[in-house]
C-alpha cells in the first residue's frame, strides 16, 4: 500500500517505548517529586496519553512542574510562552499591559537562568502575543506558572511521543515521492486530455465547472511545499484549459520552498493541478491561484522548527489580502499555542481555514479530531469510502468534523485519489483526511469564484447547505459529503 495513502496525515504507529522495566506501573496523574532530576520519556508519555484520553488535549500549564520541565529538556530546551489575557492571541500594537507582561517573562527568565548578557529570547512572534525562551532550570517553570498574564507554556520541541526512546530523528510521516500506475477504473479522460479522478464525479465537480473553475481566487497551502521537479505545478501551471493564474512558493520551515517529502505536492495537485493536455490528473479548482508554503518537513508537527514554521506561514497568509482560503493537511495530537494563536490571527482576517481531521493507524479507535482541525476557527474534514458513511481505513471522525469527502475504494484501500506525482510525468495516489481537506479547499474556491463578494461565513454557509445531511449535523461526519454543483448554484 502506498504510504502516502496510509499515512496521509501521519499520526502513526504506537506510543513511545521505554527501556525501563516494562512491568513498572506508573500513575501519570500522581504527584511527581519536584526535584531537578529529569523524568523519563516514558513517564512524560504516560502523562500525555492520560490527558489525551481524558480531555482530548494536553494543557501544559496544568501539568506537574517536573513533567513540563522534563518535556522541555528532552526537547530542545525551548519553552513557548503565550502572554496576555485568555484568548488574547495577537495584537498589532501592544498595550502597556502586554508590554509589561512580556517584560515580566524576560525578567523571570533572566533571574532564574542567571542570564547576564542575553535576554533569553529564542524567537519573538511579534504580532502574536508569544515568545520562545530557552531554559535550563525548573525554577523558571515554577516562576512562570505563578506569574500573571501567562496564557500557555508549551514544551515546543518535545517530539518523543511517537518515537522510541532510542530514536533521535523523527520519521518522515506522510511522505511519498514515488510514482505508480493508476488503476484504469479510477479516472476518466476529459478534454483537452486530462485525467479526472473518480472521486470528483461523486461530488459533482465536473458539473460545477459549468459555473466556476476557481478563477480569481487564491488558495494558501501550508504543507511540505511543492516539488520543483513537477512542471505542472511550476512553469506549466497554466497548461491546457488553465490560464491566467499564478503559483507562488515560500518557505518558513528551513529556508527552502521546495518539497522534499511529496505530501505538499499531492495536496497542491488535488486542489489546483491544471486541466492539462498531458494525460495527467486535474485538480478541483484548476483555474485558481496557489500560494504554497513549505512550513514543515512532513505532516506531523513534532519539532519546534515545524511548529514555528507553520505559525509563521499562517501569519503571513493572514496578511495577504488576495488569499481567501488556507488548506492545512497537517497537525498534531495536542494543541500548540503559537499555532493556535496564528490560526486565530488568520481567521480574524476573514480566511477560510480548512484542516484535516486526522489519519492514523494508532489512534483511530479512541482519538477523535486532531489539532488544529479541533479548533472552532477551522473547518474540519475527513475522508470516507465509496460504500456509504464508512470512514477511510485510517481516518478520524468525531463531533468536530464539518464535512466528508469520498476518497477511498471500499474494495481496495490502495485505490484512493489520483494526483500528479513528485516528478514531471509521474502520477501517484493520495488518501486520508489529507486529500479530503485539499478537495474541500478546491470546492470552496469554486464557490467563492462564483460569488466573489461573499464573506467567509457566507461561503461556509453555502458549503453547509450543499452537505448531504443539511440542515442536520451528524455526530461523526458533520454535514457529510459536499455536492459541489449545489454549492456553486
Amino acid at each position: 500500500m502506498k504510504k502516502i495513502a496510509l499515512f496521509a496525515f501521519g499520526l502513526i504507529l504506537v506510543f513511545s517505548c521505554s527501556k525501563e522495566d516494562p512491568n513498572e506501573i506508573i500513575d501519570p496523574t500522581s504527584d511527581f517529586s519536584q526535584s531537578q532530576e529529569l523524568l523519563s520519556k516514558k513517564v512524560i508519555n504516560d502523562y500525555i496519553e492520560s490527558q489525551l484520553r481524558q480531555h482530548g488535549d494536553v494543557n501544559w500549564m496544568e501539568a506537574p512542574d517536573d513533567i513540563l520541565y522534563s518535556a522541555v529538556m528532552h526537547g530542545d530546551k525551548v519553552l513557548s510562552v503565550g502572554f496576555g489575557n485568555e484568548g488574547e492571541s495577537f495584537s498589532i500594537e501592544k498595550s502597556s499591559r502586554l508590554i509589561d507582561a512580556k517584560k515580566n517573562i524576560l525578567n523571570i527568565v533572566r533571574s532564574s537562568e542567571d542570564i547576564s548578557k542575553s535576554d533569553g529570547i529564542v524567537y519573538d512572534y511579534d504580532v502574536l502575543n508569544a515568545i520562545d525562551v530557552q531554559i535550563s532550570d525548573i525554577e523558571t517553570i515554577r516562576a512562570l506558572k505563578s506569574a500573571n498574564q501567562i496564557r500557555y507554556l508549551d514544551p515546543l520541541g518535545y517530539e518523543s511521543f511517537l518515537l522510541n526512546d532510542d530514536e533521535i530523528q523523527p520519521k518522515s510521516f506522510g511522505c511519498d515521492r514515488g510514482g505508480i500506475t493508476i488503476n484504469s477504473q479510477d479516472y476518466r479522460v476529459i478534454s483537452p486530455n486530462s485525467w479526472l479522478p473518480w472521486s470528483f464525479d461523486i461530488h459533482k465537480v465536473p458539473q460545477a465547472w459549468n459555473y466556476s473553475t476557481g478563477a480569481g481566487i487564491t488558495i494558501g497551502l501550508i504543507d511540505t511545499g511543492i516539488s520543483s521537479n513537477q512542471n505542472l505545478l511550476g512553469s506549466g501551471f497554466n497548461d491546457g484549459f488553465s490560464t491566467g493564474r499564478t503559483v507562488q512558493r515560500f518557505g518558513t520551515f528551513d529556508g527552502s520552498d521546495s518539497d522534499q517529502c511529496g505530501h505538499g505536492t499531492s495536496m497542491a495537485s488535488a486542489m489546483a493541478s491544471p486541466r492539462n493536455d498531458d494525460g495527467m490528473p486535474v485538480g478541483v479548482a484548476y483555474n485558481a491561484n496557489l500560494v504554497a508554503y513549505r512550513g514543515t518537513g512532513d505532516v506531523l508537527l513534532e519539532s519546534s522548527r515545524e511548529r514555528r514554521g507553520v505559525s509563521n506561514a499562517l501569519r503571513q497568509l493572514g496578511d495577504r489580502s488576495d488569499v481567501r482560503i488556507i488548506s492545512m493537511s497537517i497537525g498534531y495530537l495536542w494543541s500548540i499555542g503559537s499555532i493556535k494563536d496564528a490560526v486565530r490571527y488568520a481567521h480574524n482576517r476573514g480566511k477560510l481555514i480548512i484542516a484535516a481531521g486526522g489519519t492514523s493507524t494508532g489512534f483511530t479507535n479512541w482519538y477523535p479530531v486532531i489539532f488544529p482541525a479541533s479548533m472552532s476557527e477551522t473547518v474540519a474534514v475527513t475522508g470516507i469510502k465509496d460504500n456509504g458513511y464508512n470512514r477511510c481505513s485510517n481516518c478520524h471522525s468525531g463531533r468536530q468534523i464539518d464535512f466528508t469527502i469520498v476518497m477511498q475504494r471500499a474494495s481496495n484501500n490502495d485505490r484512493t485519489v489520483p494526483v500528479v506525482g513528485f516528478n514531471t510525468n509521474d502520477r501517484n495516489v493520495v488518501g486520508g483526511s489529507s486529500v479530503a481537506t485539499a478537495t474541500t479547499a478546491g470546492i470552496a474556491a469554486l464557490v467563492w469564484a462564483r460569488n466573489p463578494n461573499l464573506s467567509r461565513d457566507q461561503v461556509l454557509d453555502k458549503l453547509r447547505r450543499a452537505g448531504e445531511f443539511y440542515p442536520n449535523r451528524n455526530r461523526r461526519y458533520g454535514y457529510g459529503n459536499i455536492d459541489a454543483l449545489k454549492a456553486v448554484q
